[in-house]
């Protein structure tokens, strides 16, 4: 085969390559799913439709604290990772990965739908955009709040011979008063006691359903008009 040809197939095989990593990465994989699924306010819900909205997330007890940022939210994500050296190579290996959340409402223009996460068993995909990040290194000291928040998770951030570790941390979170998306089956629901902030008797919800996870997301992308953020 002719050594121009083989550089020809090179670069359309690493071509293909990075074009299906992109492809088929959870972020992308999450806006075509959203982009397919009709936008409705919660008012025009139907029962075992599969239906997205876009809304304000709102907490229905109180809310959680981001561990880093201290923001309140309805949901974050959190990952510690350190640079570890192997041989002549090295890769980030993950500390701690941490997500946590509570049932919250989503307010699509004064009405209102709720959803319920669940981890058992696991009834949603998420993607939120990571927009907290802290790092350290050997000619970068971490902040004294950095310090604290390695501590809180029995991390050092110093190695045996006094020399910062290379650590980074990132967090994403649902922000009260945020604009998400999310994507399920819906279902109207009666309350047999009242939820705090809701006066009503019945509430929309977004569930999953056989295989349809529920999809939560705060990207602009999935937004129906991004100027909403």
């Amino acid at each position: 085969m002719p050594t121009y040809l083989i550089i020809i197939l090179a670069f359309c095989a690493i071509g293909l390559f990075v074009f299906l990593a992109y492809y088929f990465n959870g972020k992308q994989v999450i806006i075509r799913t959203l982009s397919k699924i009709p936008n409705k306010p919660a008012s025009s819900l139907k029962t075992s439709e599969l239906s997205k909205v876009s809304g304000k997330a709102l907490h229905v007890e109180e809310p959680l604290k981001a561990p880093y940022s201290g923001r309140r939210c309805v949901f974050y994500q959190i990952e510690i990772q350190q640079k570890v050296k192997s041989g002549k190579s090295s890769h980030w290996k993950t500390l701690v990965s941490e997500e946590k959340f509570q049932d919250f409402f989503i307010d699509t223009n004064g009405d209102f739908v709720i959803i319920q996460p669940n981890n058992h068993p696991r009834n949603y995909i998420c993607h939120l955009v990571k927009d907290k990040n802290q790092s350290s290194g050997t000619f970068n000291d971490p902040s004294p709040k950095f310090v604290s928040l390695l501590k809180r998770y029995n991390i050092e951030p110093e190695n045996f011979f006094g020399f910062n570790r290379t650590l980074r941390y990132t967090e994403g979170i649902i922000e009260i008063g945020e604009y998400i998306t999310v994507a399920g089956i819906a279902k109207w629901k009666s309350l047999n006691e009242p939820l705090p902030e809701y006066p009503y008797s019945k509430i929309a919800t977004l569930e999953s359903e056989g295989k349809q996870k529920l999809i939560i997301t705060d990207l602009p992308e999935a937004l129906p008009n991004r100027n909403l953020r």
